[in-house]
Order: C-alpha cells, then sequence, then structure tokens
C-alpha cells in the first residue's frame, strides 16, 4: 500500500510545480499576442470584443491561477528542499519576481484594452512578448544546472 507522507509529497508537489509552470508560461507567451492582433482591430468592432473576452478569460481561468499554483507549490519546495540556502535560487527568486512583475503589467494592458485605452503599438507587444521567454530560459539554466 502506498503511503502519502511528507516525504512523498515532494515530487507531486515538483510535478505541480512543473504543471503549473508550463501553463503560466503557455499564457504568458499567448496574452502578449493576443495583444498583437487586437491591435490591429478596429475599436468597437467585433474582433476587438472577441479579442477582449480571450483575452480576459486567459488571464483569470489560466494565466493568474497557474501563477498561484506555480508560487504556492514553488514555496513548499523551496522550505522543504532547503534550497533558499544557495546562489542560484536567490537568482531564480529574482526572475521569478520580475516574470510576475511582467504579470501584472500584462493584467494592467488587460484592462486597457478591455477599457479600449491602449495607446502601444504592435511593435511594443511583440517586443514584450520576448521577455517571458529570455526569462523562462535563465530560469530553466538555473534550477537544472545550478551553477552556483
Amino acid at each position: 500500500m502506498y503511503e502519502f507522507t511528507i516525504l512523498t509529497a515532494y515530487p507531486w508537489i515538483k510535478a505541480l510545480h512543473v504543471i503549473a509552470v508550463i501553463s503560466w508560461m503557455a499564457g504568458m507567451l499567448y496574452l502578449p499576442r493576443l495583444f498583437v492582433y487586437h491591435c490591429e482591430a478596429e475599436v468597437g468592432s467585433k474582433q476587438s470584443e472577441t479579442f477582449k473576452v480571450m483575452e480576459r478569460r486567459l488571464l483569470k481561468l489560466i494565466i493568474n491561477p497557474a501563477m498561484i499554483v506555480t508560487w504556492l507549490a514553488g514555496l513548499y519546495l523551496v522550505w522543504s528542499g532547503d534550497w533558499y540556502r544557495y546562489g542560484w535560487f536567490h537568482a531564480k527568486l529574482t526572475l521569478v519576481l520580475i516574470l510576475s512583475g511582467v504579470h501584472g503589467f500584462f493584467t494592467r494592458w488587460v484592462k486597457d484594452f478591455a477599457a479600449d485605452r491602449n495607446t502601444r503599438s504592435q511593435k511594443f507587444y511583440r517586443i514584450i512578448n520576448e521577455v517571458p521567454t529570455v526569462l523562462m530560459i535563465f530560469i530553466v539554466i538555473l534550477v537544472v544546472v545550478k551553477p552556483f
């Protein structure tokens, strides 16, 4: 019989963390693409209203919950694995805080689009779309390689 204990919980929480990170990143990579296309839509058009619904649902149903689960599972892993004592973790935490800040900007921009107040260009959103990717690359390297 399989006994679920604090020791056996770690790999399950780790799996949950990875699933949540993948979900969070999928949303963080897709949302700015929606912004790019939304910029092309005429304010008040059916297309613009459709993008508003897509952006809101992506944020509320996928990105926000995934970020919350990522943080909660990650904090459990850090605490139970004593990872907070290592330099690579401090660097990773800094990058995850920056990624969370980018998430905050995306949230604000969803609200701007919803109120037809977007002032940014497609080019801006194309460039900002790369920020989560770059952060993810460095975070994964830190976690897997643990260089310091």
